[in-house]
């Protein structure tokens, strides 16, 4: 699936804007893989951006799906909605409505598999045993998020292809299957290289590390591992073709902000880089995915019109403040130096 790469590169699926279309062919044109993001889409809007990545591209390339969990009906959103309404009234617009969804997870299923998408990943936990068969009845490779053993041991059981192996160092999302509201990240919390070697032990499957991977050395390094590719999303967020808003390219830019865990913005754990919205909201904001999520979406969009960094969200991996800008191709030719430049420093080893 992803051992023939010219180069083993894969373009993370990142949802809410970054990913486009444009970054994923690009990718694919420097010898890489690329992932769509379906997250946040509707069924339509992620036909399109297939539709739209197939006419860039004649390449294969992924689609990511979100897994939904159950709802957080329990949670008490009071405080976090008041919270975010008075951000709300200070930029002029109306807070979303905390409601349960599943990301219209049946409605993208059926178009992935008219598309006859090669690979498609999930996130957030794994489809039904039903699903996997049909998408593997219609020439589909499956591959599945984890962040520990005991999900690695799940995907495996459900029929999976390959293995996302994520490590906490990520930005954005954990791909946690379910969120322990009382356990900061929102559970057990593994590098990626102790990971990969965990999940290695365990299973045969062709392993994906991903997670604060964003120089050619941290490929070599996965590569080295045991990985059959190296999965990069910081590295992207400020290519050329990546639809990442300016304020949010330009707090990459500037640096200088730790990154931290929090649910402030979507009500589960994701890796943002450290603004006020991360300070003053994370230690009382609910367990509640895709409630918060939903709540805070048009509050976030308008402080990005507005270029207010402090109540974006700002995800981007621990090592943020290493990744480049430019060309897609450029970001992966360096990529490419390096991981060559640390392969021969591996070779002097006897």
């Amino acid at each position: 699936m992803f051992e023939d790469l010219r180069f083993p590169l894969i373009a993370a699926p990142m949802a809410g804007g970054p990913t486009t279309p444009e970054l994923v062919a690009a990718v694919t044109a420097a010898g890489g893989f690329g992932f769509l993001a379906g997250g946040y889409l509707s069924a339509d809007a992620l036909s399109d951006r297939i539709a739209k990545t197939a006419e860039l591209t004649a390449e294969p390339f992924g689609v990511n799906l979100f897994v939904s969990g159950g709802s957080a009906a329990e949670a008490d959103l009071g405080a976090h909605v008041e919270r975010w309404r008075a951000e709300a009234e200070r930029l002029g617009v109306e807070p979303g409505e905390p409601r349960w969804d599943d990301d219209a997870y049946a409605a993208k299923l059926e178009v992935v598999l008219a598309r006859k998408v090669p690979v498609v990943s999930f996130t957030f936990g794994t489809p039904s045993a039903e699903d996997v068969e049909r998408l593997h009845a219609n020439g589909s490779k499956m591959a599945v998020t984890v962040t520990s053993p005991a999900e690695a041991d799940r995907a495996v059981a459900v029929g999976a292809d390959a293995l996302v192996v994520q490590g906490f160092e990520a930005g954005a999302h954990r791909g946690l299957f379910a969120d322990e509201p009382g356990a900061e990240g929102g559970g057990a919390q593994y590098g990626v290289l102790s990971l990969l070697r965990l999940v290695s032990a365990r299973t045969a499957l062709p392993l994906v590390a991903t997670g604060g991977l964003v120089h050619g050395a941290d490929i070599a390094a996965v590569l080295a591992a045991g990985a059959v590719a190296a999965q990069l999303g910081t590295a992207f967020l400020r290519a050329d073709e990546a639809g990442t808003q300016p304020a949010h390219r330009q707090a990459l830019a500037d640096g200088g902000r730790p990154t931290a865990f929090t649910r402030a913005f979507s009500g589960r754990p994701a890796r943002s880089l450290v603004n006020r919205a991360v300070a003053d909201f994370s230690a009382t904001a609910p367990s509640a995915y895709p409630e918060v999520n939903n709540l805070t979406k048009p509050i976030r969009a308008a402080a990005g019109k507005a270029g207010d960094p402090e109540i974006m969200s700002l995800y981007a991996g621990q090592t943020y403040e290493l990744a480049g800008s430019g060309p897609a191709a450029s970001i992966v030719e360096r990529l490419q130096a390096e991981a060559r430049e640390a392969a021969t420093r591996l070779s002097r080893l006897r």
